[in-house]
């Protein structure tokens, strides 16, 4: 792993120069985040597979060229891992010319497959409210996250902001090729997208006995559930059972709580498991 430092910023990115879309997804950023990227990214924990990418895509602007120079580093990638001869390297670039004939996106992640544990509490209920993921690639912690305060929120909002989160980081990574699961502790959330919003939806956003709570949040996360349902497994997970990512995600709401962080963001401090497996439980 490696830390995003200024040093590692410089590396990739010239002072006079924007940093490129690829660079950006590297770093785990969103578009909208462009013009901040420097202090967003700073301290975040990247594989040295993304390390070494973000510095070879430097002031490569068209989009073609940096997607050749990924594929190329991935070949690269699984020739040092399997010895492979070279001609099967050579292939790799036929594969990316058959990529790009039917459209298919270049993945940029070259670490494999991804869990995400998400999690959400309030301290009461309702109450100073939280929000927390932990993401696995190849069943070792990758990242972790936190945000979305409410002074006054509940459980049920921060299950479903997390759950939320969770979408649409496995949006951006089942869009660069990797598979994914999502691990949920909450069935009132897991039920609200896969079950119930089917009929509220086909109800006009009703139901019998009153209004839906949580309506807003509701909606947004059922409709980017719908986009990439067929990528990614979503399933329960029972909370506090001994399951490392659960318990790193609810650390992440109480620290979300204790912060006051609204935005939600990559935990940027040095990623020691122990430690944060001590800090303050739901």
């Amino acid at each position: 792993m490696q830390r995003v430092t200024k040093e590692l910023q410089e590396l990739g990115v010239n002072e006079c120069e924007k940093i490129n879309a690829s660079q950006l997804i590297l770093l785990g950023l969103q578009e909208n985040e462009i013009e901040e990227w420097q202090t967003l990214s700073l301290n975040k924990q990247l594989s040295d597979a993304r390390a070494e990418l973000f510095v070879l895509l430097k002031g490569i602007g068209e989009k073609e060229i940096q997607e050749k120079i990924i594929v190329n580093y991935k070949a690269l990638q699984k020739f040092r891992q399997t010895k492979q001869p070279l001609d099967e390297v050579n292939k790799k670039e036929n594969l990316y010319q058959e990529k790009k004939s039917a459209d298919v996106d270049i993945e940029l992640d070259v670490e494999g497959n991804v869990t995400l544990y998400c999690d959400g509490g309030c301290t009461p209920n309702p109450g100073k409210a939280g929000s927390g993921v932990a993401l696995y690639r190849n069943d070792k912690l990758d990242a972790l996250w936190y945000g979305l305060y409410e002074s006054m929120g509940t459980n049920n909002t921060a299950e479903l902001g997390a759950l939320y989160q969770s979408l649409l980081l496995a949006q951006k990574e089942s869009q660069n090729g990797n598979k994914v699961q999502i691990k949920c502790d909450s069935m009132y959330s897991i039920n609200c997208i896969q079950k119930w919003a089917i009929s509220w939806e086909k109800k006009g956003w009703t139901k019998k006995g009153g209004e839906i709570k949580n309506l807003e949040i509701i909606k947004k996360a059922y409709a980017l559930y719908n986009t990439i349902k067929k990528d990614v497994d979503l399933s329960h997970i029972k909370a506090h059972a001994g399951f490392e990512g659960n318990e790193l995600a609810d650390r992440m709401t109480m620290y979300a709580v204790e912060e006051k962080s609204e935005d939600f963001i990559q935990y940027s401090q040095p990623i020691n498991i122990e430690e944060i497996l001590s800090m303050k439980a739901e």
